[in-house]
Parts: structure tokens; C-alpha cells; sequence
């Protein structure tokens, strides 16, 4: 199973280059709006997206998935960024940027959909995703990808966009997966 590169009806989710550091920039993590609701801090130069390839290349050395990013499958356009990053080989965490041009065209949901099926199909039992108590776009994402609300962590993560040096409520959603392939249902 070739994990690099995940095709839906509108998009392509491809594992990211280093060629792809300056489109990261200019695209979606420089932007304040974009990165509000974001774990990561700003990218303040293309420095900080060569950084976070860097990562990636770390996590994929490590794990058989990792970070993605978002393209158009008609162009090629960079949308945005998603991904999967494991705890153990049963549970991982997942979650999505989307440059504002793309915002409200159902990518998210979309992208979402495609990682719970590559999750599924590399064994993940438990995927879950972490959620500003503010960001309700996210929340309705999550809750249209059949993830259930179990709680909020009080005083839990850091939005260093938002509130630097803060920690801040977050809504936990997970999705138990069936074992199986891609595709199987749920």
C-alpha cells in the first residue's frame, strides 16, 4: 500500500517535499487567520516551513503515514495541510489547515473522510482530533466525519496564535475504527 499519495474525487493528499516549503509559507502558514485555531506557531519565514518538512520526513521515517498536504486534483493548487500523527500503531491524532481560499468548499470534510479511511486501513483503532471550544467550523467538520464529542480538556493546549503562553480548553472527538481495508464500513 502506497501511503505517499491519497486520491479523492477533488483532491490529492500528497506526502510533503522540501520543494514544497515555500508554497507551505506563502499559502497558509504565514497567514494569521488561517493559523488562529492552529497547535503551530506562525510561520514568520520559510525557514519555519523548511522546519516542519523536517519533522514530517521524521514522522514518515517513523510511522507508515504522517503529514499530507492538500492539493487540487485539477491543478495541483496547494489548499492546505492534514495528516495523522501516531501515538502507538493503534491510535493517532488527526486535524487539517485550509488556506482561507479554500475555506467552505468541503475540503475538510473531504480530506477528513479520506484519512479516517487511510486510518482504518493501516490498523488505527482510535483516531481522534483536538478542538478550540471557539472554532466551530472544525466542529462541524468533525461531527459531519462521525467523530463523537467526548469531552472537553480543561486548560490543555497551547494556541500560540491566539493566546501565547495560554493554555486553553480544547474539545476532544474520536472515532473507534472497525478493523479492515480502506473502504470497508464502519
Amino acid at each position: 500500500m502506497n501511503n505517499e499519495r491519497i486520491e479523492t474525487d477533488r483532491l490529492l493528499l500528497i506526502r510533503p517535499q522540501e520543494a514544497d516549503a515555500p508554497e507551505i509559507f506563502t499559502r497558509y502558514a504565514r497567514d494569521p487567520e488561517v493559523t488562529r485555531y492552529v497547535g503551530f506557531a506562525r510561520h514568520w519565514s520559510v525557514d519555519a516551513a523548511y522546519a516542519f518538512l523536517r519533522q514530517s520526513n521524521t514522522e514518515w521515517g517513523r510511522w507508515p503515514a504522517g503529514p499530507y498536504l492538500i492539493r487540487a486534483r485539477t491543478d495541483h493548487s496547494l489548499l492546505g495541510g492534514t495528516g495523522l500523527t501516531f501515538e502507538t500503531p493503534q491510535r493517532a491524532m488527526t486535524g487539517y489547515v485550509l488556506a482561507k481560499d479554500a475555506w467552505g468548499k468541503g475540503y475538510a470534510t473531504e480530506t477528513l473522510r479520506a484519512i479516517v479511511e487511510l486510518a482504518r486501513g493501516l490498523g488505527v483503532r482510535r483516531l481522534y482530533a483536538l478542538c478550540h471550544t471557539e472554532h466551530g467550523p472544525s466542529m462541524r467538520v468533525l461531527e459531519k466525519g462521525e467523530f463523537q464529542r467526548e469531552g472537553v480538556l480543561r486548560q490543555y493546549m497551547e494556541f500560540p496564535n491566539l493566546s501565547p503562553g495560554q493554555l486553553s480548553d480544547v474539545f476532544c472527538y474520536a472515532r473507534i475504527l472497525e478493523r479492515g481495508r480502506p473502504g470497508a464500513p464502519v
